[in-house]
């Protein structure tokens, strides 16, 4: 019996030389050449998401801990570094802790009156309404593609407390009217009003999305056995969309959470800052030229998208069916939970 020997490495078994594998080479130029390539396409977007997203993100958060104002800007590098300072001067602030309340009323209404409504339109869309179904959704979705200005000037008549349109169906059953956007009272649910009606398309397309993937075999069966339609909703329908319902929560709450555009087209914050919002307040800030208090509301406002997505992700994450209790990220060796 022969064997074959190797330099260095004792004896070896004839013909494994032959059967070991030829090593590759890691760098060769093809390779090289698609890498070069791959970068080069990637290249545009990655100069534009460093320039206009990454470094003001980076300089936003040295701004928060420096007392940079705008008199500053010829030299930058002048600034005091104060720590907390700046969070500290926020969370003090009256008028700050105003705007923070004013935003937490916009998010606990509007974010599940916003839900509420468009899961309902959705169902109707998805199972009631058959015909013109397909104007019905483009007539939902319209809202969302159309200019804020347009929109403020159609709900500023809406709300004019003289000869308003809903002030005019009011005065038909005897009810006078208030001064929608001039009342401390009425103003932010006027806007929360618009809101919703703007936010609803968008809600209504991935709701219907994912109606779409819930068994029909599921509701006939529950049919069958007796249930009706509110159970079947809610025993069938709403478990089973709850990933959509997430991802609807998560982004209608991060916009309702930096809602600008509304108190700065339709009431400039007022009537006596009434609503005035963290984003509204943050712009007002930057320009009054106190940079780095703005800077420093701005992170707060970042915590406040952080903890409201994480209680989103508790309310509505994925849940064992036969417990009923959430399911772990992960899981320990073993298959324990």
């Amino acid at each position: 019996m022969s064997t074959t020997l190797t330099s260095g490495s004792g004896v070896q078994a004839p013909g494994a030389a032959d059967q070991a594998a030829p090593r590759v080479r890691r760098s060769s130029p093809l390779r090289r050449r698609r890498s070069i390539a791959a970068w080069g396409m990637a290249a545009p977007f990655v100069v534009l998401f460093l320039v206009f997203t990454a470094w003001p993100v980076v300089s936003s958060l040295f701004m928060s801990v420096t007392d940079i104002k705008s008199k500053d800007l010829q030299n930058p590098f002048a600034v005091n570094f104060v720590g907390l300072e700046n969070f500290t001067t926020v969370l003090a602030d009256p008028t700050f802790r105003k705007a923070a309340t004013n935003t937490l009323y916009f998010v606990v209404v509007g974010v599940p009156l916003t839900m509420v409504v468009a899961l309902a339109i959705a169902v109707a869309l998805n199972t009631g309404i058959t015909k013109l179904s397909g104007f019905f959704r483009i007539g939902y979705y319209m809202p969302v593609v159309t200019s804020i200005v347009a929109v403020a000037v159609v709900w500023r008549f809406l709300l004019r407390p003289e000869n308003g349109l809903i002030n005019e169906v009011l005065s038909w059953v005897g009810i006078t009217g208030p001064d929608w956007l001039g009342s401390t009272t009425w103003a932010m649910p006027s806007l929360i009003a618009m809101a919703v009606w703007r936010s609803l398309g968008t809600l209504v397309v991935i709701f219907l999305a994912g109606l779409q993937s819930v068994p029909k075999a599921l509701h006939e069966a529950a049919a069958l056995d007796g249930a009706t339609a509110w159970q079947r909703l809610r025993r069938i329908t709403i478990p089973t969309i709850r990933p959509t319902m997430l991802f609807a929560g998560v982004i209608t709450g991060i916009g309702f959470l930096q809602f600008f555009e509304e108190p700065f087209v339709m009431t400039q914050g007022g009537p006596l800052n009434s609503t005035l919002s963290v984003a509204y307040l943050v712009y007002n800030t930057f320009g009054f030229g106190n940079y780095g208090v703005a800077a420093a509301m701005s992170y707060v406002l970042f915590a406040a998208v952080v903890v409201l997505t994480i209680i989103q992700f508790k309310v509505f994450g994925e849940r064992d069916d036969a417990t009923g209790q959430k399911k772990r990220w992960f899981r320990r060796q073993g298959g324990a939970v």
